[in-house]
């Protein structure tokens, strides 16, 4: 099943997604001279070859998904030991792992809980990157709801909260199954990029008589239970491309664009984004100011908003049309680039359309998904 934001064969039209533990990490590395000052170390991560920097007050879990790394991992506590691996140099504190997960035979063999231990020292350390969405396990969890935010009249925020012991792995611009009590489900995108994961945030749109957005914008309270199963998709970035990207949001189809773009952002992404958000009106941009912060602090980064129906208060002087027409006209020749498209059935068909016949976008580069509203 096709899902995304809002809805994704569920009855909204936006993004959605997790939760974990409240960690602050400190993006720049100081040099200390043993006078307590925090030291920066560099961790080699093989059979990947790839790098990062990890302070000496973070793990080395917390310093790689910081960067933009997705290690395996499950309870980040030092307790279930999925994120176990190998030390093959270097010095480590094992911190707060606990015994049934990494016994004192295997720390002497150089094992450590990636989650707990912290580096004291440059290391080489073994461990499979997660590379395609078959190596991240799909779960059914419990959570709770952190946060209820009206973004517009008819599209609410929902911040939800795992249980301490649980954390949720997945790509950015995967969606997850909310399971209802009559055995449906409503899909939702995750707002949030994997390295965010205090809550899993997800962009809701009200549809009248909706047996589940009726629920959450007339009833549902913060501290209710919900269930849910996932991650699912196939709508992530192609990391191992150095191609132009031009992503694609209609309405809340916005949420899995937004947790690319704060992906590629914290994982450093050089490649050129184009963001194109179509919506009716000034009023359905609802987070119009992030993505403008985006574009203003990242050079690589471009924003253009469209409306399809500005309203006669909205004094709109940008784009307006249809916005897959407006990527057409600022881009005849996408024979270089990959497309994200992130909408309603309609958009996706005419972009994909338009996009591969007009723009000579190679169908292989088109990246989609499609959500469809349903009560």
């Amino acid at each position: 099943m096709n899902a995304i934001a809002a809805g994704k064969a569920g009855e909204n039209a936006a993004g959605h997604v997790p939760a974990a533990d409240n960690q602050e990490f400190l993006h720049v590395g100081i040099v200390a001279d043993g006078q307590g000052e925090q030291m920066s170390h560099q961790i080699t991560v093989q059979p990947s070859g790839r790098q990062f920097a990890a302070e000496s007050d973070e793990t080395l879990l917390d310093a790689a998904l910081r960067q933009g790394l997705t290690l395996p991992y499950g309870c980040k506590d030092g307790a279930c030991g999925a994120c176990k691996g190998k030390v093959v140099s270097g010095r480590v504190d094992h911190g707060k792992a606990q015994p049934h997960a990494l016994t004192d035979a295997e720390k002497a063999e150089g094992k450590a809980l990636y989650c707990c231990a912290r580096a004291e020292s440059d290391l080489v350390i073994e461990c499979k990157q997660l590379g395609s969405v078959n190596d991240i396990p799909v779960k059914t969890l419990p959570s709770r709801i952190e946060k209820l935010e009206r973004l517009a009249p008819d599209v609410i925020e929902m911040h939800l909260r795992l249980p301490s012991s649980e954390r949720l792995q997945f790509w950015a611009g995967q969606y997850i199954d909310i399971l209802l009590k009559d055995g449906g489900k409503r899909s939702f995108s995750l707002a949030n990029a994997p390295h965010d994961d205090e809550f899993l945030q997800l962009h809701i749109r009200h549809v009248p008589g909706g047996r589940f957005t009726e629920q959450v914008f007339n009833g549902m309270k913060v501290r209710d239970i919900l269930r849910f199963n996932g991650p699912h998709g196939s709508f992530y970035l192609r990391e191992d491309s150095a191609k132009p990207i031009v992503l694609l949001a209609g309405g809340t189809g916005f949420a899995p664009i937004k947790a690319i773009v704060e992906h590629a952002i914290a994982e450093q992404c050089a490649r050129p984004i184009h963001i194109y958000w179509g919506a009716r009106a000034r009023v359905d941009l609802y987070q119009n100011a992030l993505p403008e912060k985006w574009a203003a602090a990242n050079a690589h980064i471009k924003y253009v908003p469209v409306l399809s129906e500005p309203a006669a208060d909205d004094a709109w002087a940008g784009r307006t049309g249809l916005v897959h027409q407006v990527v057409v006209a600022d881009f005849p020749d996408l024979s270089g680039c990959q497309v994200y498209a992130c909408g309603a059935p309609a958009m996706i068909d005419a972009a994909r359309r338009d996009f591969t016949t007009l723009c000579r976008l190679p169908e292989e580069e088109f990246f989609a998904d499609a959500f469809t509203f349903s009560t």
